[in-house]
């Protein structure tokens, strides 16, 4: 495992570190022994943070963390979201009172009395203009409830403004063989300020494993089925906002240009990885075997310059026209 520093946290993170939402929900029938299994796993390999959210099964993924901090004597950082439970999702929600019964909420759930990282979660445009939310933030880093925090954000424009508050730590957003605009402007400017990178959905809600096809099902609870048009949040959270049918063109367009001894999934992560100012790709798993082939790339050797030249080719073919101006 390779690590890297997060922000100005004085913490070293694991470069494939884990995402919590697919052992929470919307993503088919998980079951908890095999999503213990995977946690202990990524464990095992040298994975030591954590991603999750307080709406992820309801704080279900959490819990689970929480358990697996009870079972294991190894330190590690759990990043946790707040935001999205706001019903309706406004930016008048982000109050005081309510943010602080967010974080109350998910510290009982991590059976904490300090969250290590809290994310604002993907909210409303209108609320990265609203330095008060962040007073709140750094406030609650006074009273002891949080020890960093940073932002979870849809667009590109949301991380440039968030990197603007000083306490940001961190911006955690979607990065990926299918959504690249992040490292036109955006990472240079976090390298400037010492802002750590969270690569989310770096294999494109599973398109980026190579393993799906115009015949593939998914569960009536799967959000890849059910909101693909963005019916129940971002579209771009599902398959990075592109045509699932123009995606699966784009896999096979790559499908050559996977190095001996890779996986198409450890490609994607290994091309995340090459970009420095990254800290770490966050990719989800229900079981132990998707964790030991995620986390395996890591310690892949580096990709070419031809691979990396031919990959944003078909970048440039497939998805830039359909996602680059839209996030």
């Amino acid at each position: 495992m390779q690590y890297r520093p997060l922000g100005r946290t004085g913490w070293n993170v694991s470069t494939v570190s884990f995402g919590a939402w697919a052992i929470g929900g919307t993503w088919g029938e998980v079951d908890d022994k095999d999503s213990m299994a995977a946690l202990h796993r990524a464990l095992d390999l040298g994975v030591n943070f954590f991603d999750t959210a307080d709406v992820y099964g309801d704080g279900r993924s959490e819990r689970l963390l929480a358990r697996l901090r009870k079972e294991r004597s190894e330190p590690f950082y759990v990043a946790t979201k707040a935001g999205r439970r706001l019903s309706p999702h406004v930016a008048a929600g982000f109050t005081r009172a309510n943010l602080t019964a967010f974080v109350e909420r998910s510290l009982t759930n991590l059976q904490t009395e300090a969250i290590d990282l809290l994310q604002l979660h993907c909210p409303p445009t209108e609320v990265f203009y609203m330095p008060e939310v962040f007073g709140v933030l750094d406030d609650l880093v006074k009273a002891g409830k949080l020890r960093h925090y940073g932002v979870s954000v849809e667009k590109v424009e949301e991380a440039l403004k968030a990197i603007e508050y000083s306490g940001v730590q961190s911006v955690q957003i979607i990065y990926n063989l299918f959504r690249q605009r992040p490292a036109e402007l955006l990472f240079e400017q976090t390298q400037k300020r010492g802002v750590g990178i969270l690569a989310r959905l770096p294999l494109s809600s599973g398109l980026l494993s190579g393993k799906m096809s115009a015949q593939s099902t998914f569960a009536e609870d799967d959000h890849r089925g059910f909101n693909r048009e963005g019916a129940a949040f971002d579209k771009g959270e599902t398959f990075s906002g592109l045509d699932f049918a123009v995606g699966l063109q784009a896999v096979e367009a790559m499908r050559p240009l996977v190095p001996a001894g890779m996986s198409m999934a450890q490609m994607a992560l290994r091309w995340i990885q090459m970009h420095p100012a990254v800290t770490c790709s966050i990719p989800g798993g229900k079981n132990p075997a998707q964790v030991s082939d995620n986390v395996a790339a890591a310690d892949m050797p580096l990709l070419s310059r031809a691979t990396m030249q031919a990959l944003a080719d078909v970048y440039e073919q497939y998805a830039k026209p359909l996602v680059h101006q839209r996030w």
